[in-house]
């Protein structure tokens, strides 16, 4: 699962900036949050649970915007399929960070400037 948190005036989005460890594939990178779906979770119920571990918020209202294929992506060559949520309404205060990195609300309007994926900048606008 990949969410995109916006902020209440809708004019920013919550994204994590992956600078906490030093041997992560993403470091430097600005990302969306999410992460891998458990066995006994629906994707929707996975979405809200790493949003929940993430950013210590709970998700109100979301919708699937789309999904992905990253052939080769996992760390041992897996092909991973992403779901890819907008998280429209939300409850609680973001954490400062996390494990990965520092959470940060950016402008809609700067990530063309920011260090991301590729890809990223191909279906953000989306």
């Amino acid at each position: 699962t990949l969410g995109y948190v916006l902020s209440p005036d809708g004019r920013q989005v919550l994204l994590v900036h992956r600078n906490a460890r030093p041997g992560d594939q993403h470091l430097g990178k600005y990302n969306g949050l999410g992460g891998k779906i458990e066995a006994d979770e629906d994707v929707l119920a996975g979405m809200r649970r790493e949003i929940s571990e993430e950013a210590g918020i709970a998700c109100e209202a979301m919708s699937l915007r789309g999904t992905i294929s990253w052939p080769g992506f996992g760390k041992h060559g897996e092909d991973w399929l992403g779901f890819i949520f907008v998280v429209t309404r939300f409850r609680g205060t973001p954490l400062d960070c996390n494990p990965e990195g520092t959470l940060e609300w950016v402008a809609l309007d700067r990530l063309d400037a920011l260090p991301m994926w590729e890809g990223d900048r191909e279906f953000l606008p989306l």
